[in-house]
């Protein structure tokens, strides 16, 4: 066997004297599914940022234009 694993037949590492399968291999496995929801989880809100920040660029803005009349720049929207 293996360092640090742990059998569905060996004794529980917990110290309760039953076996691993009818002991703590259940909250394991849970512990598992909620990491991996975690995970998706995750990735689902990072792909939500990215796509929301292209999406939002509030198009091109102000731009400036020049006035002969008055020899500068003015603002536009």
């Amino acid at each position: 066997m293996a360092a640090g694993k742990v059998g569905r037949n060996d004794p529980c590492p917990c110290g309760s004297g039953r076996k691993y399968k009818q002991c703590c291999a259940g909250k394991a496995e849970r512990r598992s599914q909620l990491t991996s929801y975690a995970m998706i989880a995750a990735a689902i809100a990072i792909v939500g940022v990215i796509v929301y920040s292209f999406a939002n660029t509030g198009g091109p803005g102000p731009r400036q234009v020049w006035d002969p009349v008055h020899g500068h720049y003015h603002t536009v929207p």
